[in-house]
């Protein structure tokens, strides 16, 4: 049996630090505003890492799938090929690319395009969550 419960408490966690790093005035300090930044997309990371390994599980224990890999990209195929993503393919290549170049660079341009797609990544991993457990979606 998958626990889904760590993928559900960290994508939680991403939801509510997105709303707060939207929701931040410019009365914020830019080191606040740079704080709540990178601490997004630190969750987002850990989410993102966790997401894929849930669906390694999936594939493999509830859908009988034998020699699942083991990363990201091909386990994404895999999954849009058995109808498991709510978005095409190259949207979830595009969240793992976006992963990487987000590893130890949390300023600059490559954070402002991991933050411009976050709430996007929420949203269809939401869905992606609410395929793989049958259960609705509570904040």
């Amino acid at each position: 049996m998958i626990d889904y419960g760590k993928f559900q408490k960290l994508l939680k966690h991403l939801e509510l630090q997105y709303e707060n790093f939207r929701s931040m005035g410019e009365e914020q300090s830019q080191l606040m505003q740079e704080a709540v930044a990178e601490s997004t997309i630190q969750r987002f990371e850990t989410c993102y890492d966790c997401m894929w390994k849930v669906l390694k599980r999936y594939l493999a224990e509830q859908m009988g799938l034998p020699d699942v890999p083991n990363s990201p990209k091909p386990i994404l195929r895999i999954a849009a090929e058995n109808q498991l993503l709510p978005s095409e393919t190259e949207k979830w290549i595009h969240y793992a690319n976006m992963r990487t170049s987000t590893a130890h660079d949390y300023s600059g341009e490559k954070a402002e395009a991991a933050l411009d797609q976050m709430g996007a990544f929420i949203a269809e991993s939401i869905q992606l969550y609410t395929e793989l457990t049958g259960k609705a979606w509570e904040l």
